[in-house]
């Protein structure tokens, strides 16, 4: 588990706001423990999410998720705002994760991109339910795309993968994902791009 509690280094950001991620995190070091319950609220569900993805087994997820939390935990007198918060917490999921595949011999997180990357620039929006959630026709078509969205994303390549949940659903900018990643900005741009692609083609026909 050493490797997993590495930490990200950056350069020095400007003080952050009070109720800023970055100020919270400062605050529990200092013995605040709602900062960390106000930390966790906010960031479990994305974080839980991106791990799921990455692992694609919910006992998994749920033991790397917790083992997140803790490497945090144990970092925390160590923390100094480097980095943005997220960019710090994903690094230490980033690297749980590596190690979990390293330990069992797996999936490494490498890109297997094919070149078939079209213009790289379209929504996934057009696969997403639409606003009639109140129909029962439109529930049943919300749940089937929503199925078909999860099993494209975990076909995708692990690389691809990881790049597209932290940019898609952790909203993540590309510069963050690339400390996080360890890889170049272009490079997860591109990562980005494939993945956009291959979900355009296989989610086509879901609007």
């Amino acid at each position: 588990m050493a490797d997993s509690a590495r930490e990200p280094r950056d350069g020095a950001l400007a003080p952050p706001a009070p109720d800023a991620d970055e100020a919270l995190m400062l605050a529990y070091a200092a013995g605040d423990a709602a900062a960390f319950d106000r930390l966790y609220a906010r960031h479990r569900g994305p974080l839980y999410r991106y791990v799921l993805r990455q692992v694609r087994d919910a006992g998994a997820a749920e033991e790397l998720f917790q083992d997140v939390w803790m490497n945090a935990i144990r970092a925390r007198a160590s923390y100094a705002p480097t980095a943005k918060f997220t960019t710090w917490l994903y690094t230490l999921a980033h690297h749980r994760v590596v190690d979990h595949w390293r330990q069992r011999g797996g999936v490494a997180l490498v890109s297997l991109d094919d070149g078939d990357d079209g213009d790289g620039t379209g929504a996934l929006v057009d696969a997403l339910p639409g606003p009639r959630t109140d129909e029962p026709e439109t529930r049943v078509a919300s749940r089937m795309t929503a199925e078909r969205v999860r099993e494209a994303i975990s076909a995708l390549p692990p690389a691809q993968r990881e790049a597209f949940v932290l940019h898609v659903e952790s909203e993540l900018p590309l510069a963050d994902i690339a400390r996080i990643t360890g890889e170049g900005v272009e490079t997860v741009k591109s990562r980005v791009r494939y993945a956009y692609a291959k979900l355009r083609s296989a989610l086509g026909d879901a609007r």
